[in-house]
């Protein structure tokens, strides 16, 4: 008889890092059940006779979406610090009080692991010269750090011996996905400096900012659905490296070569206010590692950049396809009558 395959629920299975993650599960022997509002469209999940595919928001799971699994990785949240200052109730509910709901109610199911996908974003800013590790004072600057911190404090404590609860602290992520993002800090730079020859830069450089490739951050999930729960259980570990942490001035620098000649720095904005230097030891000492560079995510993007496969559009900038969601229900809204507008 044919063993049944472990199923993992993944909650925001249709975003940035979720359709990375997904396709590297099944590739892995997983059946995924994948929860999402499919905000950036279905076609960017392959089909999959182990994929079950559950459209539905996180704020909605009911103890039957849990049923059969037998770990979460609830990736679910609005994503950016723009995004969480222009939604910042949006924010709350769902990167924070969604998911400490959903990790109940998995731990009520019998799952037996939890893994919260948080971000390195709540260490905020640091005083020059520290090196921040799990253990170091957080210092969430905005909504969308804040939300993940109220997470993270929320869930950790529903640990125990049948429920293994891990936090992870993903450096910044960039690099290519099915579900494209320009408004991450390398793609945006690679983008910028493949169309225009000029990279923009945020001011005024100095700012120090640990990044992870989106297939590294999405290995870093599935390492924690297959170590010891023992060495993992109830605690949090940052996800990236420190070969891949860069203080930003020399990370344009890095991009704008790896992009090619006569490529220039165009500086914008007002300072950055978040710097952050981050320890990644703990994670490396259960036994994983980052692989990627920052070469290679610039490498990636222009190659599909140059085939024509990805551009930017108002899609691959979160705040923007935002935005344009919620003007065109508020129209809809308006002129629906009976179920429809032209036909009812």
């Amino acid at each position: 008889m044919e063993r049944t395959k472990t199923r993992i629920l993944v909650t925001g299975a249709g975003g940035y890092i979720g359709t990375t993650l997904v396709p590297l599960l099944l590739e892995r022997g997983y059946a995924v059940r994948a929860v999402d509002r499919f905000f950036f469209g279905r076609n960017l999940l392959p089909f999959h006779d182990d994929l079950e595919i559950v459209k539905e928001d996180s704020r909605k799971l009911t103890l039957e979406h849990f049923d059969d699994v037998h770990a979460v990785i609830d990736l679910v949240a609005i994503s950016n610090d723009p995004s969480g200052e222009l939604f910042p109730e949006a924010t709350v509910a769902i990167n924070c009080t969604s998911r400490i709901r959903s990790a109940r109610l998995a731990k009520a199911a019998g799952v037996r692991r939890y893994v919260l996908p948080s971000s390195c974003s709540i260490y905020g800013f640091q005083a020059e010269g520290t090196v921040a590790d799990e253990d170091s004072p957080t210092n969430p600057l905005t909504s969308y750090a804040r939300a993940n911190e109220m997470a993270e404090k929320g869930v950790l404590p529903l640990a125990d011996d049948g429920f293994c609860v891990v936090v992870l602290r993903q450096a910044t992520v960039y690099g290519l996905s099915p579900r494209m993002r320009f408004d991450l800090a390398i793609n945006g730079m690679t983008y910028g400096a493949w169309k225009t020859r000029e990279l923009p830069l945020m001011r005024d450089g100095t700012q120090w900012r640990p990044m992870v490739h989106v297939k590294d951050t999405a290995s870093a999930q599935i390492f924690m659905l297959e170590v010891d729960p023992a060495r993992i259980n109830g605690r949090i570990f940052n996800v990236g490296s420190q070969r891949s942490t860069y203080r930003l001035g020399a990370l344009g620098e890095t991009v704008a070569e790896s992009v090619g000649p006569d490529v220039s720095i165009c500086w914008y904005g007002d300072p950055d206010v978040r710097s952050y230097r981050v320890a990644f030891d703990r994670i490396e000492a259960l036994g994983w590692r980052a692989e990627m560079t920052a070469e290679d995510g610039v490498s990636e993007i222009c190659a599909a950049l140059e085939a024509g496969a990805i551009d930017k559009t108002v899609q691959t900038i979160t705040l923007d396809w935002y935005r344009d969601l919620a003007r065109w229900h508020s129209i809809i809204r308006e002129v629906e009558l009976h179920g429809g507008i032209l036909e009812l």
